[in-house]
């Protein structure tokens, strides 16, 4: 990622979200959240690169910024709570990525923010239907959103969107994973057994409750 364009996209790409030039200067471009109208992304071109603004957790900013040097305090925003990302091609895009979905989750009481949490309830050994992932969310009919927020996982190591299946107990097509049998190899991990790219739900199934 190297473009403003791009970081736009991606930004405009989330839930209820918007585009606004606050500042009467074309330069300060910045993505909203609709339900509260804050900034979670901000972008500028500064000394030749386009630039990113995004919040983050301090804890997990000072181990990001020892990481990339390209990533710095937050320029004209609160050093503790925002970091700049000078999009000079040495951050990956995985990572810009990520650091732009959480900017967007510490900000917004989204849907998606709701998803990943009801996905990280599901107990280790069980799986979930995208139906009852939604109804733990607290939206029911949000189903189709359920596959969109899992496809942007900012952290699959603690969100494991491996563990949701659809209504049939069917698996997720291998690109989803990154590979062929990706999510049926995590599954066994856990101790589900896997037929025909298949999960048994009357077995395996959580019903959402805890």
């Amino acid at each position: 990622m190297k473009t403003r364009a791009q970081a736009l996209k991606y930004g405009l790409s989330f839930p209820d979200t918007y585009q606004d030039a606050p500042f009467h200067d074309d330069n300060w471009q910045l993505v909203r959240y609709k339900g509260n109208d804050k900034a979670f992304l901000w972008t500028y071109e500064l000394d030749g690169f386009i630039c990113l603004n995004v919040k983050m957790d301090p804890d997990k900013a000072y181990f990001i910024r020892k990481m990339y040097p390209s990533v710095k305090p937050g320029y004209h925003q609160n050093k503790e709570h925002w970091s700049t990302v000078v999009l000079d091609g040495t951050v990956p895009d995985n990572e810009i990525k990520m650091m732009i979905a959480e900017s967007y989750d510490l900000i917004s009481d989204s849907p998606t923010k709701r998803i990943y949490e009801a996905v990280k309830k599901i107990p280790k050994g069980m799986v979930a239907t995208y139906k009852t992932v939604a109804a733990v969310a607290g939206e029911p009919k949000m189903a189709r959103a359920v596959g969109n927020a899992l496809h942007k996982n900012p952290d699959p190591d603690n969100i494991p969107c491996y563990r949701v299946v659809n209504s049939q107990g069917r698996l997720a097509d291998a690109f989803v994973f990154g590979g062929i049998n990706v999510q049926e190899k995590l599954l066994k991990a856990d101790g589900i057994e896997v037929r025909d790219n298949h999960v048994d739900l009357k077995k395996y199934g959580w019903d959402g409750k805890l």
